[in-house]
């Protein structure tokens, strides 16, 4: 089964599951090099509801974000990565530097980012609470980040 989906594809889905009662969580990032720290988040960020979405910045969004080095591996491989956690039940694409359009899309009940995070500063927010759902944040349990993984990388091998 596909999980990773078009936007037109999740927005189906997500009505299916409002009708049914069903509780989706969302999130959204990059996911480049997957590691302890996301699995831990994605774990924690599905237990807030029934069903988690995840949003993954796609290669151009990655670029303007990051910068030309990154990502490390493409979309396609990212998204088939976390589309095959334990804890995610769907992913999409999004082409724009923040998931602002894709949680107009979907409208999750729970809307869950890092704790570097404030509520505040989470795009998205006004749209979630404003048809009653709830935005959290969850803290990091290491310090593990794609960044400090290339780092550590490019110091081995004295790259």
């Amino acid at each position: 089964m596909n999980r990773n989906l078009s936007r037109e594809e999740l927005v189906a889905i997500r009505k299916e599951l409002k009708a049914n009662g069903r509780k989706v969580v969302f999130t959204n990032g990059c996911f480049d090099i997957i590691h302890s720290g996301h699995v831990d988040y994605l774990t924690k960020a599905k237990m807030m509801g029934d069903v988690l979405f995840v949003g993954i910045n796609s290669d151009s969004s990655i670029k303007r974000i990051k910068g030309d080095k990154r990502p490390i591996l493409d979309e396609n491989e990212r998204a088939f990565i976390v589309a095959s956690l334990k804890a995610v039940d769907y992913v999409s694409l999004f082409d724009e530097d923040t998931p602002k359009e894709l949680i107009e899309a979907i409208v999750p009940d729970v809307l869950v980012k890092g704790a570097d995070w404030t509520i505040e500063n989470i795009v998205g927010r006004d749209v979630v609470e404003a048809n009653g759902g709830k935005v959290e944040t969850i803290k990091f349990v290491n310090n593990q980040s794609t960044s400090n993984i290339i780092k550590k990388i490019l110091s081995k091998y004295q790259i």
